[in-house]
């Protein structure tokens, strides 16, 4: 009796160990890593749902933020990446153009305005309108943008400039920066008394205050588009765009001050 009992444990202690064993010899899944090219107006808004996308999925985000311009540049020279979001239409169009997305994932993901800014303990109301008095404004200081040939945001300002008759005047004062972000801290550091950038930059930097937003008819839409690379290896790249317009992320986009497209 003694016997049966103690070998019926033991058969069971044996078959314990070796599920134990088979279990740990199965293969654990390593987590998928995106790397993503975005626009740096995107830092704030991206960062957080980039950290809720990998709590919910294990899976890892790695991001450059720089000008949609040089991200552009850099795609087109080879460097790895997943995912590209542009500040406009023009430079997915660019890469889009070479062949280097996958064009049936391309979306129109989010909205942005542009608003003029100064630092925040110096910030006055400004009218934003036809023929208004910039250059004035900035007198012997100098107006933040984004380099205005390349820069999303640079050419958009430009265009509203235009649009409002202000820019000839303004023109010569005009400090370009290679990245709105890069424009901002100008006026954040005091470098720059006014510099035109995206609300949602505004919005994430406390040193600076918006002073004036810029009617929407004056430039083009604001549109950021989204797409997956041509030479993306990442299995979960695709899952992740999913995420990105997704309800789930939306509010992350919404509470930096874009508006969701999709």
């Amino acid at each position: 009796m003694h016997h049966r009992r103690w070998g019926k444990a033991a058969g069971a202690a044996a078959t314990v160990a070796w599920l134990l064993t088979a279990t740990l010899a199965l293969p654990v899944q390593a987590a998928e890593k995106v790397t993503v090219f975005a626009a740096a107006s995107m830092k704030n808004a991206l960062d957080a749902a980039n950290a809720a996308w990998q709590t919910e999925t294990g899976n890892e985000t790695t991001v450059s933020y720089a000008a949609s311009s040089a991200l552009a540049k850099q795609i087109e020279g080879g460097a790895p990446a997943d995912i590209f979001i542009s500040a406009d239409l023009a430079w997915m169009d660019y890469v889009a153009e070479k062949k280097l997305i996958k064009d049936d994932t391309r979306t129109n993901l989010l909205g942005n305005r542009i608003v003029l800014v100064a630092a925040k303990d110096k910030a006055q109301p400004v009218e934003i309108k036809e023929g208004f008095d910039l250059a004035g404004l900035v007198g012997d200081g100098k107006l933040a943008m984004g380099e205005v040939k390349s820069v999303p945001a640079g050419k958009y300002g430009k265009a509203a400039l235009e649009k409002l008759g202000a820019w000839s005047a303004v023109e010569s004062k005009v400090a370009g920066a290679e990245s709105v972000r890069a424009a901002l801290a100008l006026v954040s550091r005091g470098e720059a008394p006014y510099g035109i950038v995206y609300q949602t930059d505004a919005a994430a930097d406390p040193g600076v205050a918006i002073v004036g937003t810029f009617p929407e008819d004056s430039h083009p839409p604001i549109i950021y588009p989204v797409a997956v690379l041509a030479e993306s290896k990442s299995a979960a790249a695709a899952a992740y765009l999913d995420f990105l317009k997704s309800d789930k992320a939306a509010p992350f986009f919404t509470e930096q001050g874009f508006t969701i497209l999709k």
